[in-house]
């Protein structure tokens, strides 16, 4: 099977197939570009209803410009990895700055936060410009059916993958492919039991025909995952709490927390501290966060180091918080 076969029988699965998603069809680069930034690290059942509740908070990308990081850190909570949230705040006032999104790849890529496979994604679903877009469905797709055992996360990787989708990329349908092979890898080439039976390039896949569906894709071996312990200090003092927001440099860059304490003894706040929780944990990229949180009650405002505020308790959900601290903040009993 060719080049061009390869592609029609994929066309005609992903026209039979194919998800039904709301940033489809829609040709609108704003709306397209936000769903993508989103799914980064996203699955689509989660992505679907934070796209819609961008797009209805910020229909345009000049109201995104235009908004506080706070807001748009808010809307964004719960969808973690948060520098996704500031590039893309950063890159809509790119483009308000620019008049418009770019209309070519290179154009696309230069705006915070886009790289090779969103520059691609992009500029062929909003202006079909013939860039193939690759992400570890695609990855997976084309390693099984060719047979490569080159590991996806090398450059040479890399190289051979991008250079081989764009060589499948059918003359004007950039747009159609991409999202088919997306689609195609992420509902019948699955990682696990994809549905090799009724394949519709079966016939052709080199890992079906030598077994080796399983050991498809290649990837080199992973960076070593580090734990990292924090004690977290809620302070509850005449309907009043501390909070802070996190530098940069970090984790959670730009996000609020209560007190926190990392490789150091407890402070003395002039009352009991109250275990709440401990060892809770929560899993980061290469990374184990395991948390301890207490209660403390104090008759006189503690003195604190000066980047902590002090809120109505009241007001705790009006500032963007980590998964983390929004999941201890549910032990809290209440005032």
């Amino acid at each position: 099977m060719g080049g061009g076969e390869f592609a029609s029988r994929v066309l005609r699965w992903f026209a039979q197939y194919g998800r039904e998603l709301p940033w489809r069809g829609i040709g609108d680069p704003y709306g397209i570009w936000v769903s993508e930034i989103i799914l980064q690290q996203t699955r689509i059942e989660q992505g679907r209803d934070y796209w819609l509740r961008f797009m209805e908070r910020f229909p345009t990308v000049e109201s995104l410009a235009e908004a506080s990081e706070d807001e748009v850190l808010r809307l964004w909570q719960g969808l973690g990895y948060y520098s996704r949230a500031r590039n893309m705040h950063a890159a809509a006032r790119q483009v308000v700055a620019l008049g418009g999104f770019p209309r070519t790849v290179e154009g696309l890529r230069s705006l915070k936060g886009v790289g090779d496979y969103t520059a691609a994604a992009v500029g062929s679903m909003a202006f079909n410009l013939p860039a193939a877009a690759v992400d570890g469905n695609v990855y997976r797709v084309l390693a099984r059916h060719f047979g490569i055992e080159v590991p996806i996360n090398t450059t040479k990787g890399k190289h051979l993958f991008e250079a081989l989708a764009q060589d499948l990329l059918p003359d004007g349908q950039a747009s159609a492919f991409n999202q088919a092979m997306m689609d195609f890898g992420a509902t019948w080439c699955t990682p696990r039991s994809p549905r090799c039976i009724d394949c519709p390039v079966g016939e052709t896949c080199d890992a079906l025909r030598t077994g080796r569906t399983a050991l498809l894709p290649v990837k080199e071996k992973k960076l070593k995952v580090s734990q990292r312990h924090l004690s977290y200090i809620y302070i509850r003092h005449k309907g009043m709490t501390a909070l802070h927001r996190r530098p940069a440099g970090d984790i959670w860059q730009g996000l609020w927390e209560p007190l926190l304490v990392e490789d150091a003894p407890l402070p003395d706040l002039g009352c009991p501290l109250t275990l709440i929780a401990s060892g809770v944990k929560h899993v980061l990229t290469h990374r184990i966060l395991l948390a301890d949180f207490y209660l403390a009650e104090p008759e006189k405002r503690p003195t604190l180091p000066t980047e902590y505020q002090w809120i109505n308790e009241q007001d705790i959900n009006t500032h963007a918080l980590p998964r983390l601290i929004e999941k201890l903040l549910e032990k809290l009993p209440p005032a």
